[in-house]
């Protein structure tokens, strides 16, 4: 089977797409896909959307916030399982990294993808912390 991937920043793009292929990535296990407006809000307030798709259908998404200066937070990195393992995920950050080339890029991994980063060139960085809600911070 031979992949015509195509890159592409994509500001429009639709929640049920967004939706579909985060099922498929598995990524989806770790995101609110039940709740159609927060998927909604996650995608209308990200500055950089980059899709990859094959003759149309997506099958790669990077998320992203950024300032374009100094800092871009990759929020979502998922890739359609069936098209793992050809260089999809990495030309995401790629491109992501190039519509805000003087932001250094940061993400935090998936369980699953924990190994996959320092594979392709990205540092570990010990020193990183949240919250998941307001109640938490004393």
């Amino acid at each position: 089977m031979s992949f015509a991937i195509s890159y592409q920043l994509e500001k429009e793009l639709s929640v049920e797409e967004f939706k579909s292929v985060l099922e498929r990535s598995t990524l989806g296990e770790r995101r609110p896909i039940s709740d159609t407006e927060r998927l909604a809000a996650m995608l209308a307030n990200a500055d950089l959307i980059v899709t990859a798709r094959d003759n149309g259908l997506l099958v790669g998404v990077s998320r992203a916030m950024t300032d374009f200066a100094f800092c871009t937070y990759l929020s979502d990195l998922a890739v359609d399982e069936t098209y793992q393992k050809k260089g999809i995920g990495k030309e995401l950050i790629r491109q992501t990294q190039l519509a805000a080339p003087q932001a250094k890029l940061i993400l935090l991994s998936a369980p699953k993808a924990v190994e996959y980063y320092p594979k392709i060139g990205m540092k570990h960085h010990a020193h990183c912390y949240f919250i998941d809600s307001i109640e938490e911070l004393h």
